[in-house]
């Protein structure tokens, strides 16, 4: 049953819908404890970390539908793992500060880095030792599940940057609470149509690759892919589109409990 593309395609976006929910959910509640539940949502995600890691080296030589699916998941518990050290304010960069109104071109850029700088150079050095491991292996599905993950969250985070016309900050946590203030609202900017462009011809060619392959195992697989690059399609759309996207998870996450306890942010950006 699950060699079916059908049931991949939904298999990838529930997984996209629950994990999403449940790492906001995990961050909202951490947030609502104070600074300690920050750093205890981060050790409570470490097995999850472990499972990843040892479900992604199984998966390398096995071909079948089982090992598919076990890399597609491994490179989700690894990424969903490093998200929650980066929303919780544990792994995201050395200068978590405001950035002051009228800062423009590089400076705004080094400010904004600044701000994530610990997790960017998490998410590489993840990406190469991943491609390293699997270079030449029977089943390089996890692998290219992290790599969609990866140049999709890099080219979400530069549109938000240069400017798009919706930005969602209901979920933000206060440890990232300064991220706004390097975002840009705009009409549009000139990466967004390269990123839909490149995120549709990826789309395209997965859907290509289900046709051609040779198992019903690389069929599954390759829908996966085209789910999920489809859905960080779908979430560049939402950029510019007035939908509520938000209220596929308003209902499961707490209420958001006012903190006291601030960051003092200084006027400075990372390097």
């Amino acid at each position: 049953m699950f060699e079916t593309p059908w049931i991949a395609a939904m298999t990838a976006l529930f997984t996209w819908w629950f994990s999403t929910g449940a790492i906001l959910w995990l961050v909202r509640r951490a947030d609502n404890q104070g600074t300690h539940g920050h750093f205890w949502a981060v050790m409570v995600g470490l097995p999850f970390l472990g499972a990843g890691l040892y479900m992604l080296a199984e998966s390398l030589p096995a071909a079948g539908v089982g090992g598919i699916y076990a890399g597609f998941f491994a490179a989700l518990l690894i990424w969903g793992w490093i998200e929650l050290a980066f929303l919780t304010g544990t792994i995201a960069g050395p200068a978590p500060r405001d950035c002051p109104p009228g800062v423009e071109g590089f400076e705004r850029f080094l400010r904004a880095w600044g701000t994530v700088a610990y997790h960017e150079m998490l998410l590489t050095v993840s990406l190469i030792l991943m491609a390293y491991a699997s270079w030449g292996a029977v089943n390089m599905f996890g692998f290219w599940t992290f790599a969609v993950l990866y140049f999709a969250r890099i080219s979400a985070k530069l549109n938000l940057f240069l400017g798009v016309p919706k930005i969602n900050v209901e979920f933000l946590p206060s440890p990232l609470s300064h991220l706004p203030s390097h975002f840009r609202r705009a009409p549009m900017n000139w990466l967004f149509p390269i990123s839909i462009t490149a995120l549709t011809f990826a789309v395209a060619c997965w859907l290509e690759r289900i046709y051609s392959a040779q198992t019903a195992a690389e069929a599954a697989g390759f829908a996966l892919l085209a789910s999920l690059t489809g859905l960080a399609l779908l979430e560049h759309w939402l950029m510019v589109l007035p939908l509520p996207d938000e209220k596929l998870w308003r209902w499961m996450i707490p209420a958001h409990k006012p903190q006291t306890d601030r960051l003092i942010r200084e006027d400075r950006h990372g390097l």
